[in-house]
C-alpha cells in the first residue's frame, strides 16, 4: 500500500490524479483484465523491426567537428556518430525508408516499431518538432501505406530521462505538472494518429546508467521512477492500448520489479552479445540473458529483442535461445533493433538486420 500512497501523493502534487483510469491497479501486479483479454495474445507471432524517424535520443550536444548540417560523411560509422548528437532538423532519408519497408514486407516482417520523437509536427505541441518534421497527414499516409503492405505500425516515444532529448526543454522538467501534461497530450495524440494501435512502446530503458554524451542529466529513482511509469501506463491503457517497455530496470532491481511491474506491460528484455553460453558470459551478461527466463518464471508477456549493432549473429541466436526458455503463451514475438538512423549511408546495417529477420522467420 505504501507504493500506491506514494504514487497517489505524487500525482496529486502534479494535479493529474483524475487522469488515472479506474481499471488500473498499482498495488502488486494487478492490472486491467479487460485490456489483457482484448489485446493479450496475437494470432501470429510478431516479427518486428525498429526504425527511426527521429534519432534525437542519446546526446544533448554534438562534437564540434560534426555540427555542420552539410558535413559529408565517409562511412556508416561516421554517419552514426554524427546522428548521435542532437540535431534541430530531421535526420532521415525517405528513399531508404521506402526501400526498407518493402524489404521487410518481402521477408515476412509483420510489425514496424516507429521511434517518433521530435520528427512529427504534433498539433498539441508543435514546439517539439524539428525542422522538416513530418506533418500529421504525411504520417497518417505512411501508416496507411504500411498497413497495405502487411506491416503493423506501432508508435514509440521513449520517456526514459536518459533518452528524452527529443522532448526539448520539457526533458529538463521531468516529473513536474507541466511535464505530465505534455506527455499526456503527446501520448493521446499519437494513439489517435495511429488509430488506436495494439501496443505503445514507452521506452524507459537505461535510466540511471552512466551514458556518455550528456551535458545535462536528469535521473529518476525509487518511487518517483515508478510513479512516472505508472502515469505513462495509465495514459496508454485508458485508451485501450497495451503498454510496452524495455525490461532492463529489472536487471538491477529484480524483486522490486516483480512486485511492482503490472502484468499488462509487455516486456522487451535485450541482449546484443554473440554468445548465449553461460559458461562463457560475464556476470553482467549472465544477468541480461538470464532475465528472459526470470520474466517467464514470473509470468510476463515478452517480445525479446536482438540487434546487429555489435555482431551479425545475435538476432538469430536470440530467437533460438528464447524459444527454449519462454513458454509460447508468453512469447508474443521478437524485435530486431539496428540502432542506426534511417540514412542512405547506414543502409548496409539496416538491410543486414532485415536479412537476419528473414532467416529467423524461415527457421522458426
Amino acid at each position: 500500500m505504501s507504493n500506491r500512497r506514494n504514487f497517489i501523493k505524487q500525482m496529486v502534487t502534479a494535479g493529474i490524479v483524475s487522469s488515472i483510469p479506474s481499471t488500473f491497479s498499482i498495488a502488486g501486479n494487478k492490472t486491467s483484465s479487460a485490456l489483457l483479454t482484448k489485446q493479450n495474445k496475437p494470432k501470429d507471432i510478431i516479427w518486428a523491426n525498429l526504425l527511426h524517424l527521429s534519432f534525437n535520443m542519446w546526446h544533448d550536444s554534438t562534437p564540434l567537428e560534426l555540427r555542420d548540417e552539410n558535413y559529408e560523411w565517409k562511412t556508416s560509422d561516421e554517419a552514426y556518430k554524427w546522428a548521435l548528437g542532437y540535431r534541430p532538423f530531421l535526420t532521415f532519408d525517405e528513399p531508404s525508408w521506402n526501400t526498407l519497408l518493402q524489404e521487410m514486407a518481402d521477408v515476412g516482417v509483420n510489425m514496424v516499431v516507429i521511434d517518433l520523437g521530435d520528427a512529427v509536427q504534433y498539433e498539441s505541441h508543435l514546439e517539439i518538432a524539428v525542422r522538416d518534421a513530418w506533418t500529421i497527414d504525411k504520417l497518417r499516409s505512411e501508416l496507411a501505406k504500411m498497413r497495405k503492405m502487411g506491416l503493423e505500425p506501432i508508435p514509440k516515444l521513449n520517456f526514459s530521462a536518459i533518452h528524452d532529448v527529443w522532448l526539448g526543454d520539457y526533458a529538463r522538467k521531468v516529473s513536474t505538472k507541466e511535464y505530465y501534461e505534455v506527455c499526456s497530450d503527446l501520448i493521446s495524440e499519437v494513439i489517435e494518429i495511429f488509430n488506436y494501435p495494439r501496443f505503445f512502446h514507452l521506452g524507459m530503458d537505461e535510466e540511471g546508467f552512466e551514458l556518455p554524451g550528456r551535458d545535462f542529466v536528469v535521473v529518476r529513482k525509487n518511487h518517483i521512477w515508478w510513479g512516472d511509469l505508472y502515469f505513462f501506463i495509465s495514459q496508454v491503457e485508458k485508451k485501450g492500448v497495451r503498454p510496452w517497455i524495455w525490461a532492463d530496470y529489472g536487471w538491477d532491481h529484480p524483486e522490486e520489479f516483480y512486485n511492482k511491474m503490472p502484468k499488462s506491460v509487455v516486456q522487451s528484455n535485450w541482449y546484443y552479445g554473440a554468445s548465449f553460453d553461460f559458461n562463457k558470459l560475464s556476470d553482467r551478461s549472465k544477468t541480461m540473458v538470464g532475465f528472459y527466463q526470470d520474466l517467464q518464471t514470473h509470468g510476463y508477456d515478452q517480445i525479446p529483442t536482438g540487434s546487429n549493432h555489435s555482431n551479425d549473429i545475435n538476432f538469430e541466436s536470440t530467437t533460438e535461445y528464447c524459444k527454449k526458455v519462454i513458454d509460447p503463451s508468453n512469447l508474443l514475438g521478437f524485435m530486431q533493433t539496428p540502432w542506426r538512423p534511417t540514412l542512405a549511408l547506414c543502409m548496409d546495417r539496416h538491410q543486414k538486420a532485415v536479412e537476419q529477420l528473414g532467416r529467423a522467420i524461415r527457421k522458426y
